[in-house]
């Protein structure tokens, strides 16, 4: 399903015949808390089960390697040229302090590069064994490469908070369009679903229908006072 068909869903099974409450609850809003609500399941799965099943991976195609000086003050170059991605990646899905990035290698898809965390790469010039392979790391949303041996591209997957925040990136077409089916596995959209109608959406439609109520009555109360 689409994220579109997966927001229409619930918002017909919300309305119930109601007609007013498409008036207050937009398809935005709930396409809101569907991301919200598929990032907390993901996690709890991920915690239970620590397997990353496909139907929530994406891709971000190729992603061009830039080079930039190691510091951090723009203004305050220190001479020690790094390799990073061009583009910011989007935000992944917490995995257990960690990130949510299922692959990270060459454009093939099978020369994977290991990911360290950023402050391991100082101690990497001292190890005889690996310190000339490349090795990946982030810092803040950049994907940086150690040694990357000529490499221009990188390929990068993982599990994204927003799915749709890969629109934005080139995989012969778009990476993510609205016409794709929404990563998430039919078991995950029920429970997405039930989450939604039981709570948040729940609890605002009610308010919604309270204040219209209220409304009612008082144009009620309104018409039947008497005329002077």
């Amino acid at each position: 399903m689409t994220l579109d068909q997966i927001a229409y869903n619930i918002l017909n099974l919300l309305r119930g015949g109601r007609s007013s409450i498409d008036e207050h609850i937009s398809l935005d809003q709930i396409k809101f808390n569907v991301k919200h609500y598929r990032a907390m399941f993901i996690r709890r799965d991920f915690a239970r089960n620590g397997i990353v099943t496909r139907h929530l991976e994406q891709d971000l195609g190729c992603l061009k390697l830039v080079r930039v000086d190691a510091s951090k003050c723009c203004s305050l170059p220190v001479g020690c040229p790094i390799y990073r991605t061009e583009l910011e990646l989007p935000r992944t899905v917490r995995f257990n302090f960690r990130e949510a990035i299922t692959y990270t290698g060459d454009i093939t898809g099978l020369g994977r590069i290991p990911l360290i965390e950023s402050q391991e790469v100082a101690y990497l010039p001292y190890d005889k064994h690996t310190k000339n392979r490349p090795k990946a790391y982030m810092i803040e949303d950049y994907m940086y490469v150690y040694n990357p041996n000529a490499m221009e591209f990188i390929n990068v997957r993982g599990v994204f908070e927003d799915p749709e925040a890969l629109s934005d990136f080139d995989c012969g077409a778009a990476c993510y369009d609205e016409s794709q089916d929404f990563p998430l596995p039919a078991d995950m959209i029920n429970s997405i679903t039930t989450g939604l109608l039981g709570g948040e959406l729940r609890i605002l439609s009610g308010t919604f229908s309270d204040t219209e109520n209220d409304r009612q009555q008082d144009k009620q109360l309104t018409n039947s006072q008497p005329q002077e």
